[in-house]
């Protein structure tokens, strides 16, 4: 754990949506308390099993979280974006994590104790109802994910999946390529199929010039037929 000066104004352009409904002097108790992270590609930030401690919010970079699976095979559960907040459901659960977490890429996060997140709920009403709607929201996009990934076939996961990857991390400047490059093995987690039917079904879509492969980069090619992929299912 990197541990690094930083100002109020640091602090609150990092995690905004904590930082302003806070008073002068819970701002204080978080500052001193705020610690950074840096994690190496794939290396893990959380492990399935372990005791949750800290509230972490994603600077920079990409992280997934994912579930073993039968067989061994990961089931990549959700991804998280810059300024998003993860890793705290547990703790409020009062259990050990059910998933694990690791970066996609070289990234930046912050870790706060759940101790003081606490503290600081007991204090701050906003604050409360700001999780809530963390909550929420990550729950209706988990219970989405449920249906999607369980009774589409392979050809409207594949493409719901590419379509997730690009209303979460955006496109490069072409407007067209996924600003993330994944494993063949890591998009076929997303899309809960093997790694041979993510590789057959990226090749048919290449052919019918829907998507453009080149290594792991994805182009988008015809966005409107991808969604007629998606919602048909």
């Amino acid at each position: 754990m990197v541990k690094k000066e930083l100002t109020n104004t640091d602090i609150a352009e990092s995690i905004p949506d904590l930082w302003k409904p806070l008073t002068p002097k819970q701002q204080e108790l978080l500052a001193q308390n705020f610690t950074i992270h840096r994690y190496k590609k794939n290396e893990l930030i959380y492990c399935e099993g372990e005791k949750p401690m800290y509230l972490i919010c994603l600077l920079n970079g990409k992280v997934k979280i994912f579930k073993e699976g039968v067989g061994g095979r990961n089931q990549i559960i959700r991804v998280v974006k810059e300024k998003e907040y993860f890793g705290y459901r547990a703790y409020f659960a009062e259990e050990e994590y059910v998933t694990a977490a690791s970066a996609f890429e070289v990234c930046t996060a912050c870790l706060i104790p759940m101790t003081t997140i606490i503290e600081l709920l007991r204090e701050n009403h906003e604050l409360a109802r700001f999780f809530i709607k963390q909550l929420s929201i990550d729950l209706g996009i988990s219970d989405e994910r449920t249906v999607n990934l369980t009774q589409k076939h392979i050809r409207g996961r594949l493409a719901e999946s590419l379509l997730f990857l690009k209303d979460t991390y955006g496109l490069e400047e072409d407007d067209s390529t996924l600003s993330i490059y994944l494993s063949r093995e890591d998009l076929a987690n997303l899309s809960n199929m093997t790694t041979s039917n993510a590789i057959r079904t990226l090749s048919n879509f290449a052919a019918e010039k829907i998507i453009a492969i080149d290594g792991r980069k994805i182009k988008l090619i015809n966005l409107e037929v991808l969604k007629k992929i998606s919602k048909i299912g």
